[in-house]
């Protein structure tokens, strides 16, 4: 799960600093506050691929979607971008748990099937 669930976060690393070249041309929003919101949304992409296997990291990651979802208020186009995101998010954490099952089982046969060393 971590491995997919760390490349997700990753991309989204990269789309939250390219939606903030694109805000920076709002006339609206200063540009030490785009840089702020997406310096620390881009902070905690990359802190949350150490802790994504944590108690409450996939947690965290929802919280990060729909942030990144409510960024479509500044950047129109992260609406679309952040629901494409949760979904890859869910597919991480949905198929990364299932490769997790699937690696255990495989480990604790061969185990099993083992000849003992003694």
């Amino acid at each position: 799960m971590r491995t997919l669930c760390a490349s997700t976060l990753i991309g989204e690393f990269f789309l939250i600093g390219f939606a903030g070249l694109v805000a920076m041309k709002d006339p609206d929003l200063s540009m030490g506050t785009v840089w702020t919101v997406s310096g620390v949304a881009m902070f905690l992409c990359v802190v949350l691929c150490g802790l994504v296997t944590r108690p409450g990291g996939v947690v965290f990651g929802w919280a990060l979607q729909i942030a990144l979802i409510a960024s479509g208020f500044a950047v129109p186009t992260m609406f679309f971008m952040g629901a494409v995101f949760a979904a890859l998010w869910w597919a991480s954490v949905h198929y990364g748990r299932k490769i997790d099952e699937a690696k255990a089982r495989f480990a604790a046969q061969a185990e099993a099937s083992a000849p003992d060393a003694a």
